[in-house]
């Protein structure tokens, strides 16, 4: 029977979106939270299928902490893409991963996964 490691991790930075209906939408901040969820087909010998600790320290390296994403990315950073994008990204490393939700407010995000 598989199991879900989830791991979950706040990050700060800005963005704007430039075709926010019709028109550019000013430089702001948010406080998002990323969710990963990885397949774990069996459990090591401590019990665990992946470590938190390790796939916490993984985002630690990709997230763009304190960052301008507009800066960084060549596409709109809306949580949609950044959904998308975290997801390929991780799945490089994690080939289980099921899928990404991006928080961009405590009411507001957007997942990706591939079917």
């Amino acid at each position: 029977m598989p199991y879900i490691v989830r791991v979950k991790k706040e990050f700060q930075s800005a963005h704007y979106l430039t075709d926010y209906h019709g028109k550019p939408e000013p430089l702001h901040g948010h406080t998002w939270t990323i969710e990963v969820f990885i397949r774990a087909e069996k459990l090591d010998k401590g019990g665990m299928g992946y470590d938190f600790v390790e796939i916490d320290k993984y985002l630690d390296e990709i997230l763009p902490n304190y960052k301008c994403m507009n800066e960084i990315y060549d596409f709109s950073p809306s949580a949609e893409n950044l959904a998308k994008y975290f997801y390929e990204k991780i799945k490089e490393k994690y080939p289980t991963l099921q899928k990404v939700i991006v928080w961009e407010t405590k009411n507001g995000g957007a997942e990706y996964y591939e079917e």
